[in-house]
């Protein structure tokens, strides 16, 4: 034991030995737009008065510190050099009126070099164009620059073979660009930076390799593209975890090919209008785990949620608002399991997900972008809680949750216990002497029962003496009294735990008497169906305000007719028809699960139509 600490003490004053001669031989030199161009640039009285000029009397270990400013020059770094400017937001290096052969790089980073707090404006013009790069660079750090208006923003094109060719890049704010961060043959770390990608064909983030042992880490990055998000062309077995990739009108999140392994974890893929949310052609070792495909607009959803294929193993993820869940690639199933599919059209593409998947609303802390900044922590009494592999651990040590913070890669926080989503999409209804209130279930799981708070005037505050009804009921009847021409109505959800939640919109009903039968004073309405997504069967209602001949028809998204619910001449009033997907006299064998539009046309006198509406419902087999 004193000898294996003879020795430790010996390698530890080797290294002091060794950092204090580099220390040195270092030099500290600085560069300033009020400097000059007499050497040595030792301080800043003395500073050069062009980055270039002070790199070129540098030698390797030496540190350059640069004011504000702008430089209107071609930066090329040498081995071992670290340049920092004073701060991305006023540190200027504008390449805009110059040129060179391809790829022209406003920074040409080297071997060791650390480059920081620069804002880099690359060219009017960016094809071909590079903000910072190099063909060969190891072992260097870029941190915390802005690069703009480049056909790439840090480029790394390291053509030899060299396993230790390690690259740190983190908190670069990067726009205005075609691809964000391409690095090829490198086990670099890219982590914390802030992409935009505007270009139809572009990239946030490219690695790729030239053989299987390298391992890059792309993790806690921001990326914002109407392209892709984040791919891996050839090459490198790379580790994608705690991305955020927001698409809109985009093709795919995170694009995975030719490879022999990838491991994808705890990344967030959101957006409207995604083609894919995570596209793999050949990675036979797949693990993917943890992460949640989140389409942000029901009627622009994502297409497909993933592609994968045999030897992937897809657990604990979460996918929301997508017209197609899982797509399998081969003819062999993968492994899919413990994995959550909400509000999700078709499930399962091309093989069967077994019982171990579920599809029950997430309950995350805000899946509403009307209502602030979304939240996907979840909620105290989330079923998605301890409900993943229970042979995978979270960080806190219990069974791992389903969704984006669950895993070894996730995060220790507090489940927050809220009250419900206020209920949704009343509707009024009066009959002969009732007036029929109905709404959207709640679908949280911990929900207990609804209030129904009822008044004469809008905008009124819901208290104890409004309060008409108490149940678990989504619809309330109520009598109508012969002396009262209008009613408000608002209702509340309460949960198991007793939290109540904000009060529903407003539904005004107008009464008249007319024969002692009081109507609504309204016009022709369609309503949503209930239940919505539904299995087997639904209700639609609609309302007529003058006889008509009527006609509501049920079609598949291609516009080809599934089935005739309505084709009769109807008076004045309330109807309701049930689509029933078990009822043999409908005629609706082997329905596929997936989007369905009702269409309503009402024709009047002399077959001229007046109403006509169409809405769209969801069937889940």
């Amino acid at each position: 034991m004193k000898l294996k600490l003879f020795f430790l003490l010996l390698l530890s004053l080797y290294i002091a030995h060794c950092a204090l001669n580099i220390e040195a031989y270092a030099t500290v030199r600085y560069v300033s737009k009020t400097g000059s161009s007499t050497p040595p640039y030792t301080s800043w009285q003395t500073a050069a008065d062009s980055i270039q000029k002070c790199i070129n009397i540098c030698s390797f270990g030496d540190t350059v510190y640069v004011a504000n400013g702008v430089y209107k020059e071609q930066v090329i770094m040498i081995q071992g050099l670290s340049l920092i400017g004073a701060g991305m937001d006023s540190c200027v290096i504008n390449t805009r009126d110059l040129s060179g052969p391809w790829p022209f790089m406003s920074v040409s980073i080297n071997d060791t070099c650390i480059l920081s707090g620069f804002k880099i404006i690359v060219s009017s013009n960016p094809v071909d164009q590079w903000g910072i790069g190099d063909s060969g660079s190891t072992g260097s750090s870029i941190i915390q620059n802005r690069i703009t208006r480049s056909g790439v923003g840090v480029a790394v094109n390291n053509l030899n073979l060299n396993n230790n060719s390690n690259l740190f890049i983190s908190q670069n704010i990067i726009d205005s660009i075609d691809l964000g961060i391409y690095i090829f043959n490198s086990n670099a770390i890219i982590s914390e930076n802030n992409i935009h990608i505007y270009h139809i064909e572009g990239r946030g983030i490219d690695i790729g390799a030239f053989d299987f042992t390298y391992k890059p880490i792309i993790k806690s990055n921001y990326i914002e593209t109407i392209a892709r998000g984040i791919v891996k062309s050839f090459g490198s077995n790379p580790t994608i975890s705690n991305n955020v990739i927001k698409l809109k009108n985009a093709q795919t999140g995170i694009f995975l090919s030719y490879s022999d392994s990838a491991k994808v974890f705890n990344n967030l893929i959101i957006g409207d209008n995604i083609v894919e949310g995570l596209y793999n052609t050949s990675v036979p070792n797949l693990i993917l785990d943890n992460n949640y495909f989140y389409g942000s607009s029901l009627d622009r959803p994502i297409y497909q949620a993933m592609q994968i294929g045999p030897g992937n193993s897809a657990k604990n993820n979460v996918i929301e608002n997508s017209v197609r869940g899982v797509y399998n690639a081969g003819i062999i199933d993968p492994e899919f399991k413990y994995n959550n599919l909400w509000n999700t059209q078709t499930k399962y593409d091309n093989f069967t997900g077994d019982s171990t998947n579920i599809s029950v609303d997430p309950m995350i802390i805000n899946a509403d972008t009307t209502e602030g900044e979304l939240d996907f922590h979840l909620q105290k009494f989330s079923p998605l809680i301890d409900s993943g592999d229970p042979t995978l651990i979270d960080i806190d040590s219990s069974r791992i949750d389903i969704g984006l913070y669950g895993g070894l890669l996730g995060e220790i926080y507090t489940f927050n216990d809220l009250a419900p989503r206020a209920p949704k999409n009343l509707s009024a209804v009066v009959d002969s002497n009732t007036i029929l209130v109905k709404w959207n279930k709640n679908t949280e799981a911990d929900t207990s029962y609804y209030k129904v708070y009822r008044d004469t005037v809008s905008g009124f505050t819901i208290d104890s003496t409004k309060l008409v009804s108490s149940s678990a009921d989504t619809f309330f009847v109520q009598i109508n009294p012969q002396n009262v021409t209008r009613f408000v109505y608002r209702v509340s959800c309460v949960d198991n735990q007793g939290n109540e939640s904000a009060p529903s919109e407003e539904k005004v009903v107008n009464l008249t008497g007319i024969d002692n039968y009081p109507h609504l004073v309204t016009d022709y309405q369609l309503y949503q169906n209930y239940p919505n997504p539904f299995n087997p069967a639904t209700t639609i209602g609609y309302r007529l305000k003058e006889r008509g001949y009527v006609k509501l028809y049920v079609y598949d998204i291609k516009g080809e007719l599934v089935n005739v619910l309505v084709n009769k001449e109807q008076e004045t009033g309330f109807y309701e028809v049930k689509f029933d997907i078990g009822n043999k006299l409908q005629s609706v064998p082997n329905l596929a699960s997936g989007v369905y539009i009702y269409h309503l046309m009402v024709k009047g006198e002399n077959n001229i139509p007046v109403f006509s509406d169409i809405k769209k419902m969801i069937y889940i087999k």
